[in-house]
């Protein structure tokens, strides 16, 4: 529509906020960005651009430092906080031309799987009342579910991209480890992280994606390789493509109509010409133990830094150095953050570290060693994306145990440091389910090309709760 001249950036970007507005009951957004936004919709309609995302709209995720608009990561702790600079994606984001409207709600400090912790309430999907949208990133998949925005950043440790993505009926991509910078993300567990697109097709994904990725000096953790076109070969045929099965995930003790719309993904494969090879990842049982002692680890090393001193919120009148940190973290953080915080701590004490982190590391290297395994018999790995549809807001009750049971299948890749993506491919009971797509290191090329060859023959992704996109 911009291309044609059929609507203005300025037009575009004031839909966008009238959105928001009448989808205000999801409470998807934490901190929107009008003024600046409307300035630079306008500047684009003086002066035309030629960049690749000239004038879209996109909702980041509020993890992302955004210099001068507000940064809380869905945390009291940082509730007052304005960085003086942005996150590489951002940076790159904006320079490939893009409109930042506003940062999304999200799990505080990205802990959790049902956007049900942050400091600023629950984010709803747009699916139906009460449903929970998936976490962390769970705003900015209620975002472009809704139709608010075309697409949005997010963050995936064990599955955040990709279980909302499932839950809200969108595509999402977590890129290889390292593969888009860190640099200004408010870390959760740094050898975990990963930034990638939400939108609504895996083509879209691929867009956003060629843009955010950048080596960059500024993270230890970047990856010099080289940056491809990652929509140059999405409309190759995936004829003679080999897709795994994991033998020991056990699709027994899912809901019968997700297993039902997985088989049915599988025989559409197969009539695209792919070809289906069960595989064995013999320490992958081990995946959502191992995840769960190396992820608060790190958190609890992360967010020392958050003591009330430097920036964050600081309680009032302290006695002395000792209550200032104590009251400023135990007021800062909500009961989650917490709980990992606290198993972190434990895990890393001279007594247990040999038991439980070292022990940890080691399993992550089998899980690894597993998968570089099975990607010499098969290009792609498919499963499902969750073990069901999305649940009720508060239905999980206040055993913890289930809630981590959530990222059951996307665990893996995160700690092979492995791109992952998932796909719409099935509605059972009026909610959307998702497929996951994992593959070798640095082949996001590979998964896009397959789940684009999906989307182009089916149209689960075209579905939205409104009705299907036309």
């Amino acid at each position: 529509m911009l291309q044609k001249k059929e609507i203005s950036n300025k037009e575009m970007v004031e839909d966008t906020f009238t959105l928001i507005e009448s989808n205000k009951h999801l409470n998807a957004f934490v901190t929107l960005n009008k003024e600046v936004s409307l300035k630079k919709a306008e500047n684009l309609d003086n002066n035309p651009s030629n960049l690749p995302l000239a004038g879209i709209p996109i909702a980041q995720k509020d993890l992302f430092c955004t210099k001068d608009l507000r940064t809380t990561c869905g945390s009291n702790m940082l509730s007052n906080f304005i960085p003086p600079y942005s996150a590489t994606v951002i940076e790159n984001l904006e320079s490939a031309g893009c409109i930042s409207i506003g940062k999304t709600n999200m799990d505080e400090f990205a802990m959790g799987s049902s956007n049900e912790t942050s400091f600023f309430g629950n984010v709803e999907n747009p699916w139906g009342e009460g449903l929970v949208p998936g976490g962390s990133s769970g705003g900015s998949a209620s975002a472009v579910a809704a139709g608010i925005v075309a697409a949005a950043s997010g963050t995936d440790t064990g599955g955040s991209i990709r279980q909302p993505a499932s839950l809200c009926g969108i595509t999402g991509l977590k890129p290889t480890y390292g593969r888009i910078s860190r640099w200004g993300m408010i870390a959760f567990a740094s050898s975990l992280d990963q930034a990638g697109p939400m939108a609504r097709t895996a083509e879209d994904c691929a867009l956003m994606l060629n843009e955010m990725c950048s080596h960059d000096p500024k993270d230890t953790t970047s990856l010099d390789e080289n940056i491809p076109d990652f929509t140059q070969n999405l409309n190759s045929s995936i004829k003679g493509m080999k897709i795994g099965l994991v033998k020991e995930f056990d699709l027994s003790k899912l809901d019968n109509d997700v297993v039902k719309v997985f088989e049915e993904s599988k025989r559409h494969y197969e009539s695209l010409g792919a070809e289906f090879i069960e595989i064995s990842l013999p320490n992958i049982s081990l995946s959502v133990p191992t995840y769960y002692v190396v992820a608060p680890a790190e958190c609890s090393s992360n967010l020392s830094r958050f003591d009330g001193v430097k920036f964050g919120r600081r309680c009032e009148n302290p006695k002395d150095l000792e209550d200032l940190y104590v009251r400023s973290r135990s007021e800062g953080f909500g009961d989650e953050v917490k709980r990992r915080i606290l198993i972190g701590s434990y895990v890393l004490s001279a007594g247990f570290y040999d038991a439980y982190y070292k022990k940890a590391q080691q399993v992550r290297r089998l899980i690894k060693n597993d998968f570089v395994s099975a990607f010499e018999k098969v290009d792609v790995i498919m499963s499902p994306t969750t073990r069901g549809t999305a649940f009720k807001a508060g239905s999980m009750g206040s055993d913890p145990i289930q809630m981590y049971l959530e990222d059951l299948f996307t665990i893996p890749a995160n700690l092979a440091g492995l791109p992952a993506m998932s796909v719409p491919n099935g509605i059972v009971d009026n909610k959307p389910v998702g497929m996951q797509l994992i593959g070798n290191f640095l082949e996001e090329s590979k998964i896009l090309q397959a789940a684009h060859s999906f989307q182009t023959s089916t149209d689960w992704h075209l579905k939205t709760p409104n009705g299907d996109i036309s």
